[in-house]
């Protein structure tokens, strides 16, 4: 009898144990990072405003610099997801590396290359300076397939990698440089420094996905179920931000404190809804992943193409589906 009394209590510690790791599980955050807010953060960000909570999840969103430190966060376990170009966890995971990406938020590119006054075709960039972001990246990739479009190369102009978006268009307007590749946002204020848009990115790359969420394998497996929640989450917070304009907008000026008269925030996110850049159901457009990649190949900075089957899982999204729409 003591025996069984002592098996029984074992058990129950043994139970009490794993529930107590489950409910650890539960209440650690969901640790999601995405490239510093700019004028698009309403949109972007909107999941930050309850949408998890009412998942049943805590979130901890995290600023980075780059998607290139975000990937490398991911690898180290430091974080569960991340939002940014696939075109780098693509290169990544060509090499090895643990990483798949599980839906795309926003497919649309806004960007665009800016130019000084006096530059109006594309042959007036022969012998000068364009702003770009680093080697690789998708600045560097737009100008380049832009050059080779018009019959020209990257000997014809010169490369200087200034960082992000507004590094950028400061050089730009300081005229450091001729040319930069930024954020569509800057068009409303562009005219008054002088600068004007030669050309939209989409015109050059309608393929280009700008922003996808990844993740790896051990958290698909490991958190599967908060990954499920986190999805839902995102998705009924970009359905939500995609038709109140508003809202999205007084989000976007509370997260980066852009002043109430500034335009780019409406810009951005009229132009986002008209060009319908934004897919709020995240889907995962296989055919424009598989572009990406072998304009990577091409240009020499992915050894080969993925296995986009591995590359690419749908499962988590298609179980998010079914939780946002209820």
């Amino acid at each position: 009898m003591r025996d069984e009394i002592a098996i029984a209590a074992l058990a129950a510690l043994t139970l009490a144990g794993v529930f107590a790791q489950s409910a650890a599980a539960e209440d650690k955050p969901w640790r999601n990072a995405l490239v510093a807010a700019k004028s698009d953060a309403g949109i972007i960000m909107m999941v930050t405003k309850g949408f998890t909570d009412k998942q049943g999840l805590k979130l901890d969103e995290i600023q980075v610099d780059s998607d290139q430190i975000a990937l490398k966060a991911l690898l180290a376990g430091e974080l569960d997801t991340f939002e940014g170009s696939p075109s780098g966890s693509m290169i990544a995971a060509s090499r090895g590396a643990d990483v798949k990406t599980i839906g795309c938020e926003w497919p649309g590119l806004p960007h665009g290359v800016f130019v000084r006054a006096g530059i109006t075709k594309l042959e007036d960039l022969k012998g000068k300076t364009i702003a770009i972001s680093q080697p690789g990246a998708m600045p560097d990739q737009l100008v380049r397939a832009l050059l080779a479009k018009y019959g020209m190369t990257p000997d014809d102009v010169k490369f200087a990698n200034l960082g992000g978006d507004n590094d950028r268009y400061k050089a730009l307007i300081a005229g450091v440089v001729d040319a930069a590749v930024v954020s569509g946002e800057y068009t409303p204020i562009a005219a008054k420094a002088n600068v004007t848009m030669l050309v939209p990115a989409r015109e050059i790359f309608p393929d280009y996905l700008r922003t996808c969420i990844m993740t790896n394998s051990a958290t698909i497996t490991g958190r599967h179920d908060a990954l499920v929640r986190y999805l839902a989450a995102e998705i009924t917070a970009l359905r939500y931000a995609v038709s109140h304009r508003d809202e999205t907008l007084a989000l976007t000026r509370e997260i980066t404190g852009i002043a109430a008269d500034d335009p780019r925030p409406a810009y951005i996110y009229d132009d986002a809804i008209r060009t319908q850049a934004v897919d709020p159901e995240i889907g995962l457009p296989l055919a424009k992943l598989d572009w990406m990649q072998q304009q990577s190949v091409k240009a020499g900075d992915q050894p080969r193409l993925v296995d986009l089957a591995k590359f690419a899982d749908a499962g988590p999204r298609q179980e998010a589906l079914k939780l946002a729409d209820k």
